[in-house]
């Protein structure tokens, strides 16, 4: 492998520099720009950059997915709501949107788009006919990682600040637009727990930073001489370190064991079903002791398991239609953990309430308030999916305990 080195050559002039480092690793050379993702500054040096001629190809701090949202902000309209439920994206698509509410504020607060540059850098290389290369992990990958290294108890921590994200009325801090000009949203959001848990900062930050260095060895040294890698400021020191340092010659293998996300455990798969044989177990001891005690026990899980998953669509201002079926079906969804409430109350929502073009043309700027959510179809839908969802694992919990207790005591 050909040993990494720093040389100095001249950079194109342009009106205002962000931090930088140009590295070279065989033939290729790597201009490493650290940007302010809310800066029109940054916005224009990408541009004059791109404009100098001085490179053949542009990479940028981007994966496939968010690649596509700034090049289509309405890709969701194209997407089948109903096959969101099915495939369990919905939590997935809720924090994308959370995550986009909060970016939406700091614009309307700021003047000024979150990831100007990164559009830049989309139109330049597009007017310029440069290729582009997306080096960033999906982001989905990033919070899955994410999801799976953190404690349990912290994982709650996490989703409180970012429903807090959302559901605040207060204007973002000075603090919080200081740490976008270093990260990206995502990180932004995050940032706080990230400083004081290694086991955040690693999939957030760390393991990015390698990700991305890992992703311009493969791809750059075969094809192009002069790359300019446009990236947040706070990437920039540990992606020059990785470049600097030893690299696999084949990295691909590395890049995509950072793909990998770990298996669900397998108690978590079989916990459902543990429960479902329980409380079944349940019903037919009450039975075996006595008749109404065993009815009593029937009636408790129906009444505690509906009302709770049913008040869940009800707050997320379902369809009354909704509501009932989310009722009735909730109690039967917690004894089959093929299938459950939310799926079951958005599918009567979606019938009831099917969003309009409207909807998904103003739904980026909807969530941008709390009331927003509620007001469009779709992240109404969203609500109604994650609310019953919630409020029939509460039931299963609640009148399980119940059942428990009546038949020990």
């Amino acid at each position: 492998m050909t040993e990494p080195q720093d040389i100095t050559i001249p950079e194109p002039q342009v009106t205002g520099q962000g931090p930088r480092r140009v590295i070279v690793r065989g033939d290729t050379r790597y201009t490493l720009l650290g940007t302010a993702h809310v800066s029109a500054e940054s916005a224009t040096e990408v541009r004059e950059l791109i404009r100098s001629g001085e490179f053949d190809a542009v990479a940028i701090e981007l994966c496939a997915s968010r690649h596509q949202s700034l090049i289509e902000p309405d890709a969701l309209a194209n997407q089948d709501l109903f096959q969101i439920f099915r495939q369990g994206k919905a939590g997935m698509v809720a924090a994308s949107l959370a995550l986009g509410a909060f970016q939406q504020r700091v614009a309307e607060q700021s003047g000024i788009e979150p990831g100007a540059e990164m559009r830049a850098a989309l139109e330049e290389t597009q007017g310029a006919k440069l290729p582009l290369l997306l080096i960033d992990r999906e982001v989905g990958v990033t919070l899955k990682r994410i999801y799976a290294n953190v404690p349990w108890w912290q994982r709650l921590g996490l989703f409180s600040g970012l429903l807090g994200s959302v559901v605040s009325r207060q204007e973002v801090s000075s603090a919080d637009i200081e740490r976008l000009k270093e990260g990206d949203v995502l990180e932004s959001t995050f940032n706080e727990f990230a400083e004081q848990s290694e086991r955040l900062y690693t999939p957030l930050i760390r393991e990015r930073d390698r990700y991305m260095a890992l992703s311009l060895e493969e791809q750059a040294p075969k094809h192009y001489r002069n790359v300019l890698v446009i990236i947040g400021a706070g990437h920039l020191r540990g992606m020059a370190e990785h470049l600097e340092g030893d690299l696999p010659a084949a990295p691909r293998a590395e890049r995509e064991s950072l793909e990998h996300t770990p298996p669900r455990s397998k108690v978590w798969k079989l916990l459902p079903w543990a429960i479902t044989v329980l409380v079944l177990a349940g019903f037919a001891l009450g039975f075996s002791k006595d008749t109404g005690l065993g009815w009593q026990l029937v009636g408790e899980w129906f009444l505690i398991n509906g009302i709770l998953s049913g008040l869940g669509a009800a707050i997320a201002l379902g369809h009354p239609v909704t509501v009932i079926a989310t009722f009735f079906a909730a109690p039967l969804t917690s004894l089959n953990p093929t299938i459950g409430a939310g799926f079951v109350a958005a599918g009567v929502e979606l019938a009831m309430r099917k969003p309009k073009v409207r909807d998904f043309s103003t739904l980026r700027h909807d969530v941008a308030t709390p009331k927003g959510w509620w007001k469009n179809r779709v992240s109404r839908t969203l609500l109604v999916f994650l609310l019953a969802t919630l409020g029939s694992a509460a039931g299963t919990w609640i009148a399980g305990l119940r059942i428990a207790g009546q038949l020990i005591g």
